[in-house]
């Protein structure tokens, strides 16, 4: 029997999105706030999401980072039998491969966290639910104080984002990692900047909203750990479980939309098609495949779809589809330990492609390229791949915007910066942002 039921199910009477934004308000009375929305994006083929959103907030109990960090976060799940939210952090890493420790990390978001959360509030079919925690002794004057929470729409100020890579030292990164790729001690890497600000204010909730309205990604995420916020619009999924059944989703090519149908239908097929887009994501599905099956049932790894090209609201993406089982020994944990960092952040072989990674990139790359995400009482699971996102401190007004893309043996170092810069583009408008300092 499961803490699942120990809460109970409130149905919800509020219409959707004045329930939503009343509800992300109503959260930041909390220094723990895990915000998941799919903003109704549905892929093709399954599986769906199993929920549209899911809201956690106020911590009952966490396992903050510590010494074998997975094996105790699964002794931590295991004991409680309670959805757990929470984050893993790219340096995470660290741990799981003995790798060196960085620690210029300037939003400091643990290396792990997860917590079960007070109030936890689930939309499936269009319809809310509110599964209040036991300690809850009131939930209905719960409902009655999000239905009271007045929806205001502030501007977003203004904030000028600063350059940390020269574009000199981008091309001189780009260079190591291209004498690295011709060596063979690598055949991708993921190489990352930052864009970031100091000293700002900024009302984190306003920001994701407007960030959020203009992407409608299916892994978008609200989170907050105390005075550190993530800001993401993510389109990437990292892994689910859902019973028995393990998927992974890595993306690697992306187009950017055009309100001219025709045109928007050139960048789709030529995504589609694109060489160097469609090699890159195939050594990134065989890295997949290969921590994928450290743990799968013998002969179930396997690839229902190589280059899907799906598309939202900014972006089209080209995504792959891996699938494996899992033996009944074998659980969610497992599969994080043997697989994170995702390797579409990474690269392939992966220690190889992070320990140039820590060697080239002037920045550490901290929550971004981690996960945020969920395990359920019976140990299902659905985490996100940050990308997309903004990284805040409120306390200090760091602001950090990390944007990245593959390297292989084919590409243009001139590009790959160009690259960069139109990835970072959409977020620096939207908060009012003009050239970079």
């Amino acid at each position: 029997m499961t803490h699942q039921a120990k809460r109970r199910e409130i149905a919800v009477s509020e219409s959707h999105a004045d329930f939503q934004d009343q509800l992300l308000l109503w959260t930041q009375r909390f220094t723990a706030v895990s915000f998941l929305t799919s903003n109704a994006y549905a892929f093709p083929g399954p599986p769906p999401h199993a929920y549209q959103n899911l809201v956690a907030c106020d911590a009952v109990e966490e396992l903050d980072y510590c010494p074998n960090y997975i094996s105790e976060l699964s002794n931590f799940h295991q004991r409680n039998r309670d959805w757990i939210f929470g984050h893993l952090s790219y340096d995470l890493k660290n741990q799981l491969e003995e790798l060196p420790e960085r620690t210029d990390d300037r939003i400091g978001f643990s290396k792990a966290r997860f917590f079960i959360p007070r109030h936890l509030f689930i939309r499936k079919n269009n319809q809310w639910l509110y599964c209040p925690h036991a300690s809850v002794a009131n939930p209905e004057q719960v409902l009655k104080d999000i239905g009271q929470t007045e929806v205001v729409d502030s501007t977003v100020s203004t904030v000028h984002l600063k350059m940390r890579t020269s574009k000199a030292d981008y091309l001189r990164a780009f260079e190591t990692v291209r004498k690295r790729l011709q060596r063979g001690d690598i055949y991708e890497m993921n190489l990352c900047q930052e864009f970031y600000a100091e000293h700002t204010d900024v009302d984190p909730v306003s920001v994701f909203r407007k960030v959020n309205a203009f992407a409608e990604t299916p892994f978008s995420a609200f989170y907050r750990n105390d005075e550190r916020f993530l800001l993401c619009a993510s389109p990437e999924r990292y892994l689910s479980v859902q019973g028995s059944e393990v998927l992974s989703q890595p993306i690697k090519g992306t187009a950017k939309r055009h309100p001219d149908q025709r045109m928007d239908k050139a960048e789709f097929e030529r995504l589609k098609n694109d060489p160097k887009e469609r090699s890159e994501n195939v050594m990134i599905v065989d890295l997949v495949r290969n921590d994928l099956s450290r743990n799968a049932t013998r002969g179930s790894v396997h690839v229902p779809e190589l280059f899907g090209v799906y598309s939202f609201k900014s972006v089209h993406q080209l995504i792959s589809t891996v699938r494996a089982e899992l033996p009944q020994d074998k659980t969610v944990f497992d599969v994080i330990r043997a697989s994170f960092p995702m390797g579409s952040m990474t690269g392939a072989p992966k220690i190889s492609a992070m320990k140039v990674i820590d060697e080239v990139e002037d920045f550490q790359r901290g929550l971004y390229s981690g996960s945020v995400g969920y395990v359920d009482p019976d140990g299902n699971a659905d985490f996100n791949v940050v990308i997309r996102s903004l990284l805040y401190h409120r306390t200090t007004g760091y602001l950090s915007l990390p944007v990245g893309g593959a390297i292989t043996i084919q590409a243009s170092a001139e590009q790959e910066y160009e690259e960069c810069l139109l990835k970072a583009e959409a977020i620096r408008n939207l908060l009012g942002g003009d050239s970079y300092l």
